[in-house]
């Protein structure tokens, strides 16, 4: 028997022990907010560094208007360095290191940043990768 209230709702509100809401359903917190939300164009640039991956057939497997997922590294040769990721979390490259200070400040300051492939040109064996970087605002 029911308490009177749909035991059925997938998608129900339900108050966390935080006392913030989070979606009971599938899709989380992050497709609860998702039309909540809007993506600022912030800058164009390239994916830094895809010469040196160690699987470089990812990006075989990448074209124009994929999304992109980037992070923040802690990495010994560029302290604001950021990860270009497809979204199976494959790594692509990096943010230019002459590009990713402000990306990084935003991003330490708890910014959700995210990426779209904008072009890919081929230039002999090399891919120059084109991206459009934007924030995530709610």
């Amino acid at each position: 028997m029911g308490t009177g209230v749909n035991d059925n709702m997938n998608n129900s509100l339900a108050a966390s022990k935080t006392g913030l809401i989070v979606s009971a359903g599938e899709g989380g917190i992050g497709e609860l907010l998702k039309p909540l939300s809007r993506e600022i164009h912030l800058f164009d640039t390239y994916i830094a560094g895809t010469s040196y991956l160690k699987d470089p057939s990812v990006l075989d497997r990448i074209s124009a208007g994929d999304r992109l997922l980037l992070m923040r590294e802690d990495n010994r040769f560029d302290d604001n360095a950021i990860l270009v990721l497809n979204e199976a979390r494959e790594k692509l490259g990096y943010v230019p290191e002459k590009d990713n200070v402000v990306f990084a400040r935003l991003m330490d300051a708890g910014k959700l940043l995210t990426g779209k492939i904008k072009k890919i040109d081929k230039k002999g064996t090399f891919r120059l990768i084109g991206i459009e970087i934007y924030m995530v605002d709610f």
